[in-house]
């Protein structure tokens, strides 16, 4: 039985940063990457792995599934520094994902495309606290019923079944409550096309970094797919896929969550590995915010003198290449110290405001407007104090916070941040942070 970790950070506000921090693998890249080896009974070698909870989640179910997971002396790309790891799906002998299995991580449909075109049926649970009719997991096996897939959904699994196998169509991979891509839908039809009879057209498609990094991969495995990276995406099904060595691409909000530590703090700090392409909406904010950013040939540099006057700047997240949701709460712990009033648009989710009441806590001045709004009245200062992680990327904002905070700030639940953040006390206790892990 997972039992999560009653670890807790605590953080001393300490004033300017300096120096570097390594960008670890994209963790939403490579849980799709290593769902992505059930397509071939060749071996799939991935490095730049990242070393976290998801990730480990990921090992034991596609382990408990028969796949054949090591690590992997293979070295990767100079300056690799994530692990290297293979995965062999030819001993794979259960085509069921069980609830034990996925009840700690919500990407339990990640596998549900592979495995319908690679063996025709999947059985995969439902995570914990799912209700189909309010998660966009809908989305996804909607899609799926559009290339041949006959779904059921009882006692808590999804069962699907392509009695006549996968046909290749359009599909639209809009969600029309929202009116956006839907990123995870992409990625399931992408897997699915790619063994299936005929082209699957995927009208709408989300252009998410980690999606073309799918598609990299998969194409190197053998997959025929046209139009990567844009909003039309045509896959033509193949007989079978091979192995091969593919490196993930960095970890988008990671770079974007320290990108906003040294300016908080103050400070100047060089994020290796980290691309500054992949994330230009949110850094033309911080820009604007009273930042400097710099490309270098190892990633780009983050500098604000401690004695320049931070402004407060209205965003709205949006599907990429806008301002990324996951990046919305680590922006708005910004915002509380920067001179001004900030309105704040959260376009993609509801209820993703839960580090709202934490940061007030901490003497900050917001206010929910509604569902989707709120106002960010820029105070002088924060202090510290005991505060609780609701989710992933509220865990990030408080520790951002808590860099700033005058006093002693303690982060409590955070196997939250275990979930996305490799070491990240380590990372920043190593550009001067006072900050440290108590178990």
């Amino acid at each position: 039985m997972y039992i999560p970790s009653m670890d807790k950070i605590e953080i001393i506000g300490n004033g300017p940063l300096k120096g570097e921090i390594i960008i670890s693998g994209a963790k939403n890249s490579a849980l799709k990457l290593m769902a992505a080896s059930i397509l071939t009974d060749e071996v799939l070698h991935l490095t730049n792995m990242p070393y976290l909870k998801d990730v480990t989640s990921m090992v034991a179910l596609l382990s408990d599934m028969g796949v054949k997971v090591s690590l992997d002396g293979a070295a990767g790309p100079k300056g690799n520094t994530g692990r290297a790891m293979a995965f062999d799906a030819s001993t794979l002998s259960k085509t069921e994902a069980s609830y034990e299995m996925v009840k700690t991580m919500r990407a339990s449909a990640i596998v549900l495309g592979p495995l319908l075109a690679k063996y025709g049926h999947a059985r995969v649970s439902l995570p914990g606290g799912c209700a189909i009719d309010e998660r966009p997991l809908n989305i996804h096996l909607s899609e799926l019923e559009k290339i041949g897939v006959h779904i059921e959904i009882e006692e808590g699994y999804i069962t699907a079944t392509a009695p006549n196998g996968l046909k290749g169509t359009e599909v639209d991979m809009i969600v029309p409550r929202l009116n956006v891509s839907s990123v995870g839908a992409t990625e399931t039809l992408l897997m699915a096309a790619t063994l299936a009879e005929g082209t699957t057209t995927l009208i709408n498609a989300a252009i998410e970094p980690e999606i073309v990094d799918l598609c990299e991969c998969l194409t190197k495995m053998g997959a025929d797919i046209k139009g990567i990276g844009t909003r039309t995406i045509e896959v033509t099904g193949v007989d079978k896929l091979n192995g091969c060595s593919h490196n993930i691409i960095e970890d988008r909000i990671e770079a974007g969550t320290y990108a906003v530590a040294p300016i908080i703090a103050g400070g100047e700090v060089e994020l290796i590995g980290a691309s500054s392409k992949h994330l230009k909406s949110f850094l033309d904010i911080l820009k604007q915010t009273g930042a400097e950013i710099t490309d270098t040939d190892r990633g780009f540099i983050v500098k604000r003198d401690p004695d320049t006057e931070l402004k407060a700047i209205d965003f709205t997240t949006e599907v990429h290449p806008g301002i990324p949701t996951d990046l919305q709460a680590q922006l708005m712990a910004l915002m509380t110290i920067s001179k001004g009033t900030a309105q704040v648009n959260e376009t993609i989710f509801n209820n993703r405001f839960m580090h709202v009441p934490e940061l007030n806590r901490m003497g900050a001045n917001i206010e929910i407007l509604d569902a989707h709004t709120v106002t960010v009245n820029g105070v002088e200062s924060l202090k510290g104090c005991p505060v609780m992680a609701t989710d992933l990327r509220a865990s990030a904002s408080l520790v951002l916070a808590g860099l700033v905070a005058k006093g002693h700030t303690t982060v409590n639940r955070v196997y939250h941040l275990d979930r996305g953040y490799e070491r990240i006390e380590e990372k920043l206790s190593g550009v001067g942070a006072k900050i440290r892990r108590v178990k």
